[in-house]
């Protein structure tokens, strides 16, 4: 997913992305696919590089909760570049045999 949203590849982000994904950024606005797609492609929400430093996965019975924590270089919403201590809660739904991204909440650590 950041490598997508590095290179601004809305094509990859889409595969990854199900029909219902939304994006809760840490000010508690949700982005469906469409919009988060567009944001990124657009610059709106800029990637420049990430460093995963942990990851913990929970798998429940009808999904799977992963919990990564990165270094996150990003300038979004206008605002200057800055390294983020940022944590992504990710839940995984299985659609048609593929593994798809139904929500992404953002926080910081």
């Amino acid at each position: 997913m950041y490598r997508a949203m590095i290179e601004k590849d809305g094509a990859a982000l889409a595969k990854l992305l199900d029909d219902s994904f939304a994006l809760v950024h840490m000010t508690g606005m949700r982005q469906n696919k469409q919009a988060f797609i567009r944001a990124v492609e657009n610059g709106t929400l800029n990637y420049f590089s990430e460093d995963l430093q942990e990851t913990k996965t929970i798998v429940h019975k009808d999904f799977v909760q992963l919990t990564g924590k990165s270094l996150v270089s990003a300038a979004v919403f206008g605002g200057g570049r800055h390294t983020w201590h940022l944590q992504l809660d990710i839940k995984f739904i299985l659609v048609e045999g593929d593994w798809l991204i139904r929500e992404a909440v953002a926080s910081t650590w």
